[in-house]
């Protein structure tokens, strides 16, 4: 692929974010204006274009799965050989390079998690800490540490902190002290060690901070707005002088600062980058234009917004947000999965309808009204893909086929193999463990389509390999029900978002300007997830039969009208 044909199918601000190839970029870019799309052709054009040498370029993301999309995206373009990583996955590759070097042997283990020696830290000081409390535990350990505070310094702000049930302030220190010994004393290391670990090797041993700069010239960051102080120091240090710097995000959606992410990273890219280019990706090619003014009227006015504009013209068939208003929780979901039942039949494809909440506890009373219905969902965040034992059977069996393969068709090589493990071209009838299985499977035969064109049954099993390494998974033949959270990053042609009331948009835990306005950004992520349909609902009561009212429309409701008509129903 030739350079210039890289560009041509950018719009004016893509086209001008792509061909900044040098000196530090900013691209403030919105929802649904194909950001991904431009820092990708960037890369690649530096590649084609001569300017970027692949194997000095890295490209950083924060989750696997975007990470995963980027290298595809790349691949496709013509610059395979550029990494794409997330920070975690560069830093812990430079550790297990540099560690024997440095301080001999093998690095120490990382911790799958903080949870069994949290438990053993509360049994060392005598405190009854229950599971809950040790997941609360181990998010002030990882905010701590992301946001650069030392437990010394931690001890001095965390009366300010929320902390879990009734533990006093000098026993979060004192677990987080016995933590860190325990850790210590079994030589291990956690998730953000590896980022503490990797900046302070860079920091004090000059010659390997010279081996990673002289590997790495050009860096891309993907979604700056999550950026921690942490992740902030490391690129700093991966950077030394140089200036070839490109980031990318939206303030608008910023929504884990209570991980340690900070937006001022962001927006005040241009004071700490004299001279930088910084362009705005405005042009939403998601949303219809009813979307789109509901997201504006959000965000209308906050620090660092900005105003989406519609590139599709409104259509008659469009439909204007509506926001509903239900009896309890159970009426809700079963109006909801009621209207889902009614697009599949209309024919929307149930992977292309999302129901989108504030916390899990929301999905039951859906996944109950859905099951009702014989419709098929799967629940974002729960197990993973790639560790389901159909799942990695189906790998295992496929990869020995391949060893072995003739000159078939991939389809039918595919789906020999997946026939022998239960998968037939009509799903079965009814719900439960078959359906789930063959779902799964049915997934992964799926993902033969998006191989290029004469691809080998070797190549597939290879690609199966790569994304179960990278946990990208494929996409499931089914509704999705997720928290705003999860959703991010993710879009469908029909979004419903649930809930819209006090103390769950915004949880009642947000008190203050900053803890609200985190929950504003949150249904803006909601919003913008949808392309075609989106609506909106709450319900004047949970499910307990016989209580009173108890419950207020979200007061981000007011500000959406009249985009979003209020209608009472049920």
């Amino acid at each position: 692929m030739n350079a210039e044909s890289l560009l041509a199918g950018l719009d004016a601000q893509q086209r001008v974010a792509a061909e900044a190839l040098f000196g530090p970029v900013c691209i403030l870019a919105g929802a649904g204006t194909g950001k991904t799309r431009a820092i990708t052709h960037r890369i690649a054009y530096g590649v084609a274009s001569g300017a970027f040498t692949p194997n000095r370029v890295m490209a950083l993301t924060f989750t696997n799965r975007a990470a995963a999309e980027l290298r595809g995206r790349l691949r496709q373009l013509g610059a395979g050989g550029v990494s794409a990583r997330t920070f975690h996955a560069a830093a812990l590759a430079q550790l297990n390079y540099f560690w024997p070097q440095v301080v001999g042997g093998q690095l120490p283990s990382v911790l799958d998690g903080k949870g069994r020696i949290l438990g053993h830290a509360a049994e060392k000081l005598s405190l009854r800490v229950d599971t809950a409390a040790l997941r609360d535990v181990a998010a002030e350990i990882e905010w701590r540490k992301v946001s650069g505070l030392s437990i010394d310094e931690y001890a001095a702000v965390v009366e300010s902190r929320s902390l879990p049930g009734t533990m006093k302030p000098e026993q979060a220190v004192d677990m987080q002290r016995a933590y860190e010994e325990l850790k210590d004393e079994r030589k291990q290391i956690d998730f953000e060690d590896v980022l503490l670990v990797c900046a302070g090797m860079i920091e004090t041993e000059p010659s390997v901070a010279m081996q990673v700069r002289e590997q790495y010239r050009f860096f891309v960051v993907d979604e700056y707005q999550d950026v921690s102080p942490l992740q902030h120091q490391l690129l700093q240090l991966w950077l030394g002088t140089r200036r070839d710097l490109c980031v990318v995000g939206d303030a608008s959606q910023t929504i884990y600062s209570f991980a340690g992410a900070r937006s001022e990273y962001l927006l005040g890219f241009e004071r700490e980058h004299r001279g930088a280019t910084v362009v705005r990706l405005e042009q939403n090619y998601r949303s219809t234009p009813a979307v789109i003014e509901t997201a504006n009227r959000l965000m209308r006015g906050r620090p660092g917004a900005l105003t989406l504009h519609a590139v599709a013209t409104p259509r008659p068939g469009d439909e204007v947000p509506e926001a509903e208003v239900f009896e309890d929780d159970r009426a809700e979901a079963r109006a909801v999965a009621e209207r889902i039942a009614t697009e599949i039949a209309e024919g929307t494809k149930p992977e292309s309808i999302a129901v989108l909440y504030r916390v899990n506890v929301q999905a039951a009373a859906l996944e109950q009204a859905l099951g009702d219905r014989g419709i098929s969902y799967s629940v974002r965040g729960s197990k993973r893909f790639f560790d389901l034992p159909e799942v990695r059977q189906a790998i295992m069996t496929l990869r020995a086929a391949s060893v072995a393969a003739t000159d078939e068709p991939l389809f039918k090589s595919v789906s020999d193999v997946l026939r022998t493990l239960g998968w037939a071209v009509q799903p079965p009838e009814g719900r439960g463990s078959v359906r789930a299985r063959w779902e799964s499977l049915n997934a992964i035969m799926g993902l033969v389509d998006e191989m290029p064109e004469g691809a080998t049954f070797r190549q597939f099993t290879d690609e199966l390999l790569a994304r179960q390494a990278g946990q990208h998974e494929p996409t499931l033949s089914a509704v999705t029900l997720a928290t705003l959270h999860a959703a991010k990053g993710l879009e469908w042609d029909s979004v419903h978002l649930i809930g819209l009331s006090e103390g769950l948009v915004p949880i009642s835990y947000a008190t203050g300007f900053e803890q609200i306005d985190e929950e504003r950004r949150l249904l803006y992520v909601g919003i913008t997830r949808a392309r075609k349909r989106l609506r909106l609902s709450w319900s004047q009561r949970g499910n307990q039969p016989g209580r009173p009212t108890g419950r207020q429309p979200s007061r981000f409701l007011a500000e959406l009208a009249p985009a979003a008509r209020a209608q009472r129903r049920g």
